[in-house]
């Protein structure tokens, strides 16, 4: 029998795009998985768009106070009984045979941890904005602390393998925190070179405003990593550049 994924979820007034987010899953050529979203107390229509949906795979709860993504991704990641977990944000989309081909890889190379490419989209359209991002490095911890190669909707963990990780809800980039945090534990984590997601470029994303959020990042190395201040500098700076590489349109 095929290894069950848990498939994590924040949803925070969601209503425009996660129609289209739950038919993706619904359209996965991998069946055998379990989806917890954590609706993160909405304002809007999120919460009736999804209870629309009357599979059993689907398990959403609704938080009585918000607490942001990290949070609801918490939440997500303790009732979650798969082996593999998987990330899905409420606005992203992942193609047909995003599951299978990610299961499929990780069992082939006895992977613990695997990424996968993902496209850069417009978020009205979901046509790409920029080149897509690759996975072109064996990510290791310490190539992960000078830019997060890691995205949510692209990558996959075996929780046999290495437990659960948790994100922090006291960091504005609990993301970076949560991968490096796994990869103190693991050795490496490996590229599939297919593009497989679509990741939603929201004009209004915290994560693209990278000027105001130098402070937050600096901060994953000197509170959450335990570094000294040079060498936080040090880190923050490289991710800042890389920051810019990585979204400029010059450099893609």
């Amino acid at each position: 029998m095929k290894e069950l994924v848990s498939i994590i979820t924040p949803s925070y007034n969601s209503e425009e795009f996660i129609e289209e987010t739950i038919q993706c899953v619904l359209g996965q050529t991998y069946e055998n998985w379990e989806w917890l979203i954590t609706d993160d107390l909405s304002g809007d229509n999120t919460v009736t768009i999804v209870q629309k949906y009357y599979d059993p795979r689907i398990k959403l709860q609704v938080l009585e106070q918000n607490g942001g993504a990290g949070n609801a991704r918490n939440k997500s990641l303790e009732r979650a009984c798969g082996r593999y977990i998987a990330f899905l944000d409420s606005d992203d989309l992942w193609h047909p045979e995003y599951l299978e081909t990610m299961v499929d890889y990780m069992t082939t190379y006895n992977a613990e941890l695997v990424y996968c490419n993902y496209s850069r989209c417009d978020e009205h359209t979901m046509q790409p904005v920029l080149k897509d991002f690759e996975a072109d490095k064996i990510v290791t911890f310490s190539n992960l602390l000078k830019t997060c190669r890691l995205a949510p909707v692209s990558t996959m963990y075996d929780t046999k393998r290495v437990g659960k990780f948790f994100f922090p809800v006291k960091s504005k980039r609990e993301d970076h925190v949560m991968w490096l945090n796994l990869l103190k534990e693991i050795p490496k984590g490996y590229p599939l070179q297919k593009t497989l997601a679509k990741y939603r470029m929201r004009q209004n994303s915290v994560s693209r405003k990278k000027k105001n959020i130098i402070k937050d990042q600096y901060l994953v190395y000197k509170d959450f990593m335990g570094f000294s201040t040079i060498r936080s500098l040090y880190y923050t700076a490289n991710w800042a550049l890389n920051g810019f590489l990585k979204y400029s349109k010059i450099f893609n």
